[in-house]
């Protein structure tokens, strides 16, 4: 999609650069609420349709790369992707240099900042985890979409929380979209970005697939097991990812659990939890599951901790539910 039949199609959601500078007091420091490799992001407040609301201007930096490719293509995936775990645009602005995705502001901030929070429970943080895996399901696979989306640079600060702690997956400047017939084919992306969270594959490569974001999320379900993000989990600056295999081939993945945490769990929560970790770690990429697999893996695994935590009221809502009868 050119820029041009971009702006086109969405300029009914352009913003003027005036009023996202007064809506975060001119970019001010104190409006920061975080800063990325492509970026800050300024919380600020909107007036629109006549009601002030909260908003996240994500101010990308030209100079890291992305251009009116990569925009365009976020704007239109927000605009044209609807799922509740995904986050909302409320619009973009491309106006003198400055290129500007806003989106509604969720007020938990990320998943990055309560990866050692006791306030997130295990059940909390496989709900949280299931709602992720719902949307890449969404993204990579729907029905109703002609097209298939790879994120590419997933990891817990692009995981929102709203008040309700359900996720809303953001970050998607370097995502690749491709037509959904060919969603099972192998990408090569123009932009190179690697961190912790990175497939090998793809920092040896260059090539992208799905699997590529399962590892990334294998990352992730570490992070939430252990309660540390992933650079700082072992006091020898190894990595997370040696680690998990090595412990769980070791039997000893029970010992980077956080402890807190360790003793909420229902043992067949976890272990399902501790070889979804696993699978999704393979080095091969065809040894790791898919979206699907994820998923469902996932939901029974929140299914043992929710009948473990509250087993009369799971009882009570399976009698009630159709399938049931």
């Amino acid at each position: 999609m050119s820029s041009t039949s971009s702006y086109k199609q969405f300029a009914h959601l352009k913003i003027p650069l005036e009023e996202i500078q007064s809506a975060t007091n001119n970019f001010s420091d104190a409006n920061i609420i975080r800063k990325d490799a492509f970026g800050y992001e300024y919380k600020g407040q909107l007036l629109r349709s006549g009601q002030l609301i909260d908003i996240v201007a994500r101010r990308l930096d030209n100079k890291k790369g992305l251009g009116n490719k990569e925009f365009w293509m976020e704007v239109s995936l927000l605009c044209t992707s609807k799922h509740r775990n995904l986050v909302s645009i409320v619009g973009f602005c491309d106006e003198s240099g400055e290129k500007m995705i806003i989106n509604k502001h969720e007020t938990r901030g990320s998943l990055y900042e309560y990866l050692g929070d006791p306030v997130l429970t295990w059940i909390r943080r496989l709900e949280i985890f299931v709602g992720v895996a719902k949307v890449l399901s969404y993204i990579y696979h729907d029905k109703g979409c002609d097209f298939s989306v790879i994120h590419s640079d997933i990891k817990s600060s692009k995981i929102l929380l709203d008040d309700e702690w359900e996720a809303k997956l953001s970050g998607f400047e370097l995502s690749i979209t491709q037509a959904a017939a060919r969603r099972n084919r192998l990408c090569l992306t123009d932009i190179r970005h690697t961190s912790e969270y990175s497939d090998p594959t793809y920092v040896m490569s260059g090539s992208l697939t799905h699997k590529s974001d399962v590892y990334s999320l294998a990352v992730i379900l570490f992070e939430l097991l252990c309660g540390k993000d992933a650079v700082t989990i072992d006091a020898d600056d190894r990595t997370s990812t040696p680690l998990a295999k090595t412990y769980h081939q070791e039997g000893r993945i029970d010992d980077m659990a956080d402890p807190g945490l360790r003793k909420q769990m229902n043992p067949q929560s976890f272990r399902i939890f501790k070889e979804t970790i696993y699978y999704c770690f393979q080095d091969q990429r065809s040894q790791r599951p898919n979206i699907n697999q994820i998923l469902i893996k996932l939901e029974k695994a929140l299914e043992c901790q929710r009948k473990h935590e509250n087993p009369v009221r799971l009882l009570v809502s399976l009698s009630l539910s159709p399938s049931f009868l």
